[in-house]
């Protein structure tokens, strides 16, 4: 039916723009925040695109439910603005008619976020947990940035370094301190390079230097030249994550049952849930006047969307605490919204009818009068 075509055809344009548009907005605030932690020497710069593709398929599933709903929204207001709504009602075309083409749209569109809540996102949160273990168990000067005091992961030793070779095995006018009890020790030297032992244990080896030592506030302290000296680097073997319940996939959520789990899986299952209620509440919600302000209607649908997560976030929390059984903590919230939708739009289609009913039984009277001699 063309009526139905129109409709997915403008829904799927519309949410493919809102989609790049915001995806672009959350790339931009987490590549800025992670050059910002590289920068300071927090973050490996080699490491920056990963942690960014990461985080990025953890929010895909709320990020998706959001531009879905502000399509619908965008695409029925375009309809009223532009008068299409009223050559469609006056073609007997009730609001009622177009939950069909709403639901076929995003019927798919909930199984999308469904996978991603249930699957992608909790593998890229534990990839992403994996992956920054790795890189705390790197050693201390793979993550050393020429010009910056760096403190090592166990906060025993500070390195700084002014220049740093391409290859990063290299590096020049050192300082290092360590502490080893009361004592500290302040290493100074013109240069140094990384050696790995056949056992796996890698070394700082330091040039031409000066190690200073002794207990701070007291004389108590000795100076020593060398020509080279050697300074182990800790390393411990790269360990699994520990998995928290947003990293757990969905059927260990269920096969070894937990609170805190239940609260997870109860908000992985409300996401796609919540986009089906969302799309019926897109119907009514985007009614405007044209002759009034054309933005009152967004302002409802924030506070909605707003009401409806921190209600979802509510009832997770209530079922994570155990004051809700899991299946009795789903459904509340999701029937509550889709009942107040459903009759709004009603409310909404009974003025739409009233009014084609006026406007036909007016024009049937303005006909009458005509052809009255």
């Amino acid at each position: 039916m063309l009526f139905s075509r129109l409709l997915r055809k403008e829904f799927a344009r519309t949410a493919l723009m809102t989609m790049i548009i915001l995806l672009a907005i959350l790339l931009t605030v987490s590549l800025v925040k992670l050059l910002g932690l590289a920068a300071g020497g927090t973050l490996s710069g080699s490491a920056v695109m990963a942690m960014l593709a990461f985080g990025s398929l953890t929010y895909l599933p709320v990020l998706l439910s959001a531009s879905i709903f502000t399509a619908l929204l965008l695409a029925l207001t375009r309809f009223y603005r532009d008068s299409e709504m009223i050559i469609w009602q006056s073609a007997g075309v009730s609001l009622n008619r177009f939950l069909g083409p709403v639901l076929r749209f995003t019927v798919p569109m909930a199984l999308v976020v469904a996978l991603l809540s249930l699957v992608i996102a909790p593998w890229a949160i534990g990839q992403k947990a994996q992956y920054q273990k790795q890189l705390d168990v790197q050693d201390d000067t793979s993550q050393i940035t020429p010009g910056v005091f760096r403190e090592s992961h166990q906060s025993d030793q500070v390195f700084f370094v002014d220049a740093l070779s391409q290859s990063k095995e290299k590096v020049s006018n050192v300082f290092v301190q360590s502490v080893q009890g009361h004592q500290v020790g302040v290493i100074a030297a013109d240069s140094g390079y990384i050696a790995t032992e056949p056992s796996g244990d890698r070394f700082v080896v330091l040039q031409r230097g000066r190690r200073y030592e002794g207990e701070p506030g007291t004389l108590n302290y000795r100076l020593v030249d060398f020509e080279q000296a050697r300074l182990l680097i800790d390393q411990h073997g790269v360990t699994a994550a520990t998995l928290s319940v947003k990293s757990m996939p969905a059927q260990d959520l269920i096969r070894k049952p937990t609170l805190e789990g239940w609260g997870e899986l109860h908000w992985r299952l409300g996401l796609p849930l919540s986009l089906l209620v969302l799309s019926v509440f897109s119907v009514p919600l985007s009614y405007i006047n044209v002759r009034g302000g054309r933005s009152t209607n967004m302002i409802f649908a924030l506070l909605a969307y707003m009401v409806y997560y921190n209600c979802m976030s509510i009832a997770q929390a209530w079922v994570a605490q155990g004051k809700l059984p899991f299946w009795v903590g789903l459904w509340p919230v999701h029937l509550l919204f889709l009942v107040v939708a459903w009759i709004w739009l009603q409310q909404r289609q009974r003025v739409w009818s009233w009014r084609w009913w006026v406007g036909q039984r007016r024009s049937r009277e303005f006909r009458e009068r005509k052809e009255t001699p």
